[in-house]
C-alpha cells in the first residue's frame, strides 16, 4: 500500500516536479502495478527499449506496465558476436521459461534467428568481426543475484548480453507470458 501511495503522489504531483525528474527515475516511478490480480488481458507482447533501459508490456488493452531493465555492455550496441556482451536488437520470441538458481527466473530468446544469422555473416564478409568469431547464443531476460536490486536502481550494465530486473519485476512477468511471447529488442 505504500507503494501506491508514492506512485499517486507521483502521478498527482506539478508537470514541474515530474520535469526533474530523468529518464531512469520517471521508469521508476511510473512503474504500473496492475489493478487487475488475474493480470495483462490477451495477447502479451514485451518491448525493450536500450537506450531508456526499459522493458515495456503490451496487453490487448494497450500499455500493461514498464520496468526498470540493465544490459550487458555500455555501449548498447547490437550483438555482433559471442563474447562482445551487447544485447541483440531486434524481434525474438521467448522459447522457454524457467525458474533459475542464480538469477531468479529465466525467459529464454530465440536469439539467434534466420536475420541475426545474416546481419552475422554479412558483418564476417566485410571484416567487421574475426572470421573464426561464433555468433552466440543462451540469451534471456532474467533477474539478478538475490538481494542485488541496486545493480538494476544504478543502471549498472553487468550481463553477457542478456536482459536484467529486479527478481520482483521478473516474477511478475514470468507469470502472465508463455512461449511464444514476442519480445522486440530495440535502440
Amino acid at each position: 500500500m505504500k507503494n501506491l501511495v508514492v506512485l499517486t503522489s507521483v502521478f498527482l504531483g506539478s508537470s514541474l516536479l515530474a520535469s526533474t525528474f530523468t529518464t531512469h527515475e520517471r521508469v521508476k516511478a511510473n512503474k504500473r502495478f496492475s489493478w487487475n490480480a488475474s493480470g495483462p488481458v490477451g495477447t502479451i507482447s514485451i518491448t525493450i527499449d536500450k537506450s531508456d533501459y526499459e522493458l515495456s508490456v503490451y496487453d490487448d488493452k494497450g500499455w500493461y506496465a514498464t520496468y526498470p531493465v540493465v544490459f550487458g555492455n555500455n555501449s548498447l550496441s547490437d550483438k555482433k558476436m559471442e563474447g562482445d556482451k551487447n544485447t541483440p536488437e531486434g524481434t525474438f520470441r521467448i522459447i522457454a521459461k524457467r525458474v533459475h538458481d542464480k538469477w531468479c527466473r529465466f525467459l529464454s530468446i530465440d536469439y539467434p534467428t534466420a536475420e541475426d544469422r545474416e546481419k552475422f555473416n554479412k558483418r564476417k564478409q566485410k571484416g567487421e568481426i574475426p572470421a573464426n568469431a561464433s555468433i552466440g547464443g543462451g540469451i534471456g531476460i532474467h533477474g539478478v543475484w538475490p538481494h542485488e536490486d541496486f545493480v538494476i536502481d544504478r543502471y549498472n550494465n553487468w550481463t553477457l548480453g542478456c536482459i536484467s530486473m529486479k527478481n520482483e519485476d521478473v516474477k511478475e512477468i514470468y507469470a502472465f507470458t508463455t512461449a511464444g511471447t514476442k519480445v522486440t529488442i530495440k535502440k
